[in-house]
């Protein structure tokens, strides 16, 4: 009989890829070999890693929706491990790490600092034409006074724990194969090595708080929540001796002039019913400079007018977009007596005209 992996997992075949990890993570800690007492429980952590790397794989998922677990129990996969994949481990529990694998030579990889965000505020034209911000940053950095090796003077000790590698390797066996576990020493940090005497600046911890003031340049062409990386400006980790990333979300502010759609740039221009029947030339703003644009006499209120490659310049430096102009035909509410006498005038001559063609529209088109 086939196996039911959504049931193995404890979960419905509508579950989310979040359900689907959640729920694995927390049985595989239960049943783990090396944590459990129960009988059988090797052959249920079998069970729980074969389901959980096909139904955490999208297109195995959807291979198994459709002809069942048949397809997935044909020997190991092209990877050596029978479709399933050391690595998630490392995304499950962090700390456990696959060293070695069936004799493979996967190495532990060193600590990482702590990201950092913030958010800053730009201008729309800071946006348009890139700008360079100062940011004053509180983090953890290395301690100065120890260059981050947590001693008051050179003297330290190999540590007794760990052997002076920094790392605690624990060898497992599974039904998959032999592994090295390896995790961070809990008494070094990761050094290697134990002060004599720690330092006073940092408390040994190899890192202090500062406020550290930073310059970005921000390109041209960023919109509303769009995210910086500043490579290495998060935080020090004592353990990796290496440091986190920096991501900078920006804000835009509202142009007081310009509506934006990606890398396009809309622009409302209110004409008189005199320049939309009798055509014009107006002035109008760009990112660059004035320009002068022509009303085509008997223009409609709603029509646009493209300026090619004047819009906002592609962020990746893909050229620009286009600058639209919306004419919107301003109908007058107030008249001056004599503005009250010409349109009566022009009413009298165009209207009989005008209802006689829209009547032969009209009919045209039943």
């Amino acid at each position: 009989m086939a196996e039911d992996y959504y049931k193995i997992l404890g979960v419905s075949k509508t579950a989310s890829d979040e359900e689907i990890k959640k729920s694995y993570k927390k049985l595989a800690k239960k049943y783990h070999p090396d944590v459990s007492k129960e009988s059988g429980a090797e052959a249920k952590f079998k069970q729980l890693s074969e389901a959980y790397a096909v139904l955490s794989d999208k297109q195995k998922r959807q291979q198994y929706d459709s002809y069942g677990s048949e397809g997935f129990q044909q020997g190991p996969s092209g990877n050596g491990y029978g479709g399933f994949d050391p690595s998630q481990f490392e995304d499950l529990f962090g700390g456990s790490i696959f060293e070695s694998f069936f004799g493979g030579g996967r190495k532990s990889r060193s600590k990482k600092g702590r990201d950092l965000q913030v958010s800053i505020e730009i201008s729309f034209d800071e946006a348009m034409n890139g700008v360079e911000k100062e940011l004053r940053i509180k983090k953890r950095d290395k301690c100065e006074e120890c260059n981050g090796t947590g001693a008051e003077d050179e003297e330290q000790d190999i540590c007794s724990v760990c052997k002076g590698s920094g790392q605690i390797r624990k060898a497992t066996k599974t039904p998959f194969g032999n592994f090295m576990q390896v995790g961070i020493c809990s008494r070094c940090v990761g050094r290697g090595k134990i002060p004599e005497n720690v330092c006073m600046s940092c408390d040994g911890s190899g890192s202090a708080e500062i406020t550290k003031k930073l310059k970005v340049n921000i390109p041209a062409g960023v919109d509303k929540g769009s995210t910086l990386r500043v490579s290495n400006e998060g935080e020090y980790e004592q353990s990796g001796d290496s440091y986190g990333d920096l991501y900078i979300e920006i804000e835009v502010l509202k142009s007081e002039i310009f509506k934006r759609d990606g890398n396009d740039l809309y622009l409302d221009l209110p004409i008189t019913f005199t320049q939309a029947t009798m055509g014009s030339e107006i002035k109008i703003p760009t990112l660059k400079k004035d320009v002068t644009i022509k009303i085509p006499s008997g223009t409609q209120s709603g029509t646009h007018i493209r300026l090619r490659d004047e819009g906002a310049p592609d962020v990746n430096g893909r050229g620009r977009g286009d600058i639209y102009i919306v004419l919107k035909v301003i109908t007058p509410t107030k008249l001056s007596k004599e503005q009250k006498q010409l349109f009566e005038k022009l009413g009298k001559l165009d209207e009989p005209n005008f209802i006689i063609e829209k009547i032969r529209e009209w009919a045209k088109n039943k």
